[in-house]
């Protein structure tokens, strides 16, 4: 039997998830304003649903496209890369599937807070709330890997060099 391959910490995942969204914010800010040229809107509520879309199939071809080689550039940057549980790189079905799953990171917080009219600050403390909820969860898995990894069969594991 194979050994088992270090699971990074949990600071060290979310600090990469921090920094992850660092980089989504170029990557949505350059498709946003691709689909706003291309598509002439005018007025920001004109369109919104099918900007959030094609950013949302801008994101997840993103993702998927890096996690198929293993890392995206945060995930590099904090020595993480993402293997199946094999300790194989994903396929592209693999990563998508990984990607949709990933959306438990938010939409639980997001569907939780649909029928309420609240305000912008109660929204991020919810929104936080389960986010630290959700990475809090991993403790209680085998590895510490995010459940979503264990739903889409993947892992994060730890690649930095051997410390001297």
């Amino acid at each position: 039997m194979k050994p088992a391959l270090p699971t990074p910490s949990l600071a060290r995942r979310m600090a990469c998830w921090l920094y992850e969204g660092v980089l989504m914010f170029c990557v949505v800010f350059i498709a946003g304003y691709l689909f706003v040229t291309l598509t002439q809107t005018r007025n920001p509520m004109d369109k919104r649903h099918a900007l959030q879309a094609f950013i949302f199939v801008v994101a997840g071809i993103y993702f998927v496209w890096f996690w198929a080689r293993g890392q995206t550039l945060a995930m590099k940057t904090w020595h993480i890369t993402v293997l199946d549980l094999a300790g194989k790189p994903l396929t592209q079905g693999r990563a998508l599937l990984r990607y949709l799953l990933c959306w438990l990171w938010f939409v639980p917080a997001l569907a939780a807070m649909a029928p309420f009219q609240l305000s912008g600050s109660e929204s991020v403390v919810i929104a936080l709330g389960w986010v630290a909820i959700w990475a809090i969860l991993s403790y209680f898995h085998p590895q510490r890997q995010f459940w979503h990894d264990a739903l889409a069969r993947t892992q994060l594991v730890s690649t930095r060099p051997p410390t001297p």
